[in-house]
């Protein structure tokens, strides 16, 4: 049982290191999209995991389980996770059903042990370890994004206004950016290049990022160029927009962080302090506790 125990761990700990790296790929996808993706692939390429190898035998039977519908859901939130560690959806099959057989074997055997707790973890792993690696992925993703978007908004503009066309100074200032955001514009200059317009390029790329900023610079650079607003006032403006939204979520954040301070405080330390004292003062008083009891 301790072998069984130990060998859960271990794929489970590799599976998680493996879990989240990124890349673009997709087979499902048309040749030209296809390729614009692997253009703003991370620089790691794919993973070649264990737990892949292991499960991807039965990742078809997975995605029949799945059913149509919860595939393309899936599909769309590994998208918006950036297709963390070569995460394609058989990838994901194949890792939900590697997690699965080990989650509910673990269950099954600790179960009959009568150990209800370690079962219990058991299940939940195989249930939602694969689904914690992409909610986390997706987080990252999306804040990284944010937090670059207002600088790289004020270095494009001082480019464009320098002379440089709306295309040559984006593709110019997304080769000075590294990680997820500059993926995502290395994508949408490739698609742009294979023919796709600007418009639909910018809305596949609000599509592929679920962040609100991403999509006030979408529709900031759709609505000036509908009505021939300057680009370099447009960007600045909407720089300034997402930095003061910032502040307000972060002032939100600090509020909240207030009272669950508070409640830590007052259920666990202020106990722990009175026991503390208490028993200090037990001690330090000298009392004869075996003659108080009649000892």
């Amino acid at each position: 049982m301790a072998l069984l125990l130990a060998l859960i761990a271990a794929l489970g700990v590799w599976g998680a290191f493996t879990g989240l790296r990124m890349y673009r790929a997709d087979a499902k996808l048309p040749g030209d999209l296809a390729l614009a993706l692997e253009i703003g692939a991370t620089r790691t390429g794919a993973v070649d995991s264990v737990i892949d190898r292991m499960g991807m035998r039965y990742a078809p039977f997975v995605l029949r389980l799945m059913g149509p519908r919860l595939v393309a859901r899936y599909r769309r939130r590994i998208d918006l996770a950036g297709n963390p560690g070569g995460l394609t959806i058989d990838r994901y099959a194949a890792r939900r059903a590697v997690y699965g057989v080990l989650g509910g074997t673990g269950f099954l055997v600790f179960l009959l042990r009568g150990q209800w707790f370690v079962a219990l973890l058991l299940l939940a792993f195989g249930a939602l370890w694969t689904e914690v690696g992409l909610w986390s992925a997706m987080r990252v993703r999306r804040d990284v994004i944010e937090r670059t978007l207002p600088d790289f908004l004020d270095v494009l503009a001082v480019v464009v206004s320098a002379g440089l066309g709306f295309r040559q100074a984006l593709d110019r200032v997304s080769t000075r950016y590294e990680g997820p955001w500059a993926d995502e514009l290395r994508i949408t200059l490739r698609q742009m290049d294979l023919g796709m317009t600007r418009r639909q390029a910018f809305a596949e790329l609000r599509r592929r990022n679920d962040s609100e900023q991403v999509a006030m610079f979408v529709t900031a650079l759709q609505q000036g160029e509908e009505l021939g607003a300057p680009i370099v006032d447009t960007l600045v403006s909407l720089a300034k927009d997402m930095r003061r939204t910032d502040a307000q979520n972060a002032r939100r954040k600090a509020a909240r962080a207030v009272p669950k301070a508070t409640l830590m405080i007052t259920t666990f330390m202020v106990p722990a302090t009175m026991l503390l004292l208490g028993a200090g003062l037990i001690l330090g008083s000298g009392v004869d506790f075996g003659s108080l009891a009649g000892k």
